[in-house]
């Protein structure tokens, strides 16, 4: 019921700002000039296209070339008189809608009906003689005046109305801007693990390295010659003089680090943590109190959601829901004012 009185309203604004569209019945002049069309070259193609009108064959004898030249442009002018007699029948071919089909069909038909005629003529080049008949001439032309009543119809002023205030739908998935490609993140290689360094051995080389410990000790007195065999006897541990260790320098540690006994009151840490802000992607439940759209990326609705039925909320933004509906279908609520969650 919403949905009709929607579409009434849109008829009844269109119906104000543009002035009333007059034809034939349920049909515009523009569709009764192309149905009228489409009927001479319909009975036409049942005469011959090559040789005498005896014994040579029509299109519909001749292979599929009918599927192209007269079967297409045929379904064009039926999806045409339908879209007037049931309004919710087929709205679209594929991704196309019924006069962008139409335009299509009667321009392909127009480039085959050409290339009759010009091979026809490739041959009379040759001194072959001329093989097409007049029907491809007659097909030929009322073809090309079906795709001046499709292709060219918007800019031609009697058949230009028939374009002119329709109400605005959404696109299909197929007719809308493409979306952006992102690259592919980097692959992170994981970094090798550093080696561990010992205290002591660390702590004796560096003690090694300065200069007091490596430089001589000049004042004391050289050992006699004599001495070497007393020298010899001392054990090995007493001859290396016990290496002086560098006084601890002031830690940058916090006090709960360090090793000690030291009681530290109220330890405060100055890292908040990051999921506070961040949007969360547990799905779930939600009811709105009243029916709301449910738009794509560019704003475009692609279904909607009353408060008769829960919805699927996979991502809640803070002011924006990702939905997705029973199809597989999946947009973006921005009114989520008032949402009961489940």
């Amino acid at each position: 019921m919403t949905d009709e009185k929607q579409n009434a309203s849109i008829d009844e604004a269109v119906a104000t700002e543009e002035p009333p569209q007059y034809g034939v019945g349920p049909f515009s002049i523009r569709e009764v000039a192309l149905v009228g069309t489409w009927i001479v070259a319909f009975v036409v193609s049942f005469f011959p296209i090559y040789g005498p009108f005896e014994s040579a064959p029509s299109v519909w004898t001749s292979g599929i070339d009918w599927v192209l030249t007269i079967g297409v442009p045929t379904i064009a002018v039926f999806l045409i008189v339908l879209r007037r007699l049931s309004p919710q029948g087929i709205r679209r071919v594929g991704s196309l809608g019924i006069d962008q089909f139409a335009s299509v069909a009667f321009s392909v038909a127009t480039v085959l009906w050409l290339s009759i005629l010009w091979n026809s003529f490739v041959r009379l080049s040759v001194g072959q003689g001329f093989l097409a008949s007049w029907v491809v001439w007659v097909e030929f032309f009322l073809m090309l005046a079906g795709v001046v009543l499709t292709v060219a119809a918007p800019f031609i002023a009697p058949f230009a109305q028939d374009f002119r205030g329709r109400p605005e739908v959404p696109a299909h998935r197929s007719a809308r801007p493409v979306r952006r490609v992102s690259p592919r993140p980097a692959s992170v290689r994981p970094e090798p693990e550093a080696e561990p360094e010992y205290a002591p051995f660390a702590a004796a080389g560096a003690g090694a390295a300065t200069p007091e410990a490596s430089a001589p000790d000049t004042s004391a007195p050289e050992p006699a010659a004599n001495d070497d065999f007393a020298t010899s006897l001392i054990p090995i541990d007493e001859q290396v003089a016990p290496l002086e260790e560098p006084a601890p320098a002031a830690s940058n540690e916090p006090a709960q680090a360090r090793e000690s006994f030291e009681h530290v009151e109220n330890p405060t840490s100055t890292v908040e943590p990051a999921a506070a802000t961040a949007p969360q992607h547990q799905a779930f439940w939600a009811l709105v109190p009243e029916e709301r759209d449910i738009v794509d990326e560019i704003g475009i609705p692609v279904f909607r959601i009353g408060p008769t039925a829960w919805a699927l909320v996979i991502e809640d933004r803070g002011d924006v829901f990702v939905v997705r509906h029973e199809d597989g279908r999946i947009g973006y609520l921005h009114d989520v004012s008032g949402v009961t969650r489940g």
